[in-house]
């Protein structure tokens, strides 16, 4: 949830809250309802973003199974896009940009042997990708 968005909802429904009180209040009363039509405000939030959280796990995991299912053509990390390379599990910009500018490539483990990626980011990539 967007930090911005959550501190507006509260400072509205602290506005809000302000807007309603009468002159008859005692300013400790007016700060006693506001403070707790904030905490009511904020703990709906909170289990929004919570929920929010869930679809957002959800969403990788799906992506993560997509990934699995795709049509099982390896990436040639000689002719594949930066795009396309950091598409691949645990790949960043910055090792897509050090496998373009590594390439030509005889051998898929030359990735390793090269320092290119580590063994352990080339376990999550071996299957994805190919030297032709």
């Amino acid at each position: 949830m967007n930090r911005r968005w959550l501190i507006a909802m509260i400072a509205t429904v602290a506005l809000l809250s302000a807007a309603g009180c009468t002159d008859r209040e005692t300013a400790a009363e007016r700060e006693a309802k506001i403070r707790e039509q904030t905490a009511k405000a904020t703990e709906e939030l909170k289990k929004e973003s919570k929920q929010a959280g869930r679809d957002i796990k959800a969403a990788a995991e799906g992506a993560k199974e997509g990934w699995k299912r795709s049509d099982g053509k390896p990436l040639d990390l000689n002719s594949a896009s930066p795009s396309d390379l950091e598409n691949l599990p645990g790949i960043s910009r910055e090792e897509a940009r050090r496998i373009v500018d590594g390439r030509p490539y005889r051998d898929k483990h030359e990735l390793v042997s090269r320092n290119i990626v580590s063994e352990s980011e080339y376990d999550r990539i071996r299957e994805h990708v190919e030297a032709r």
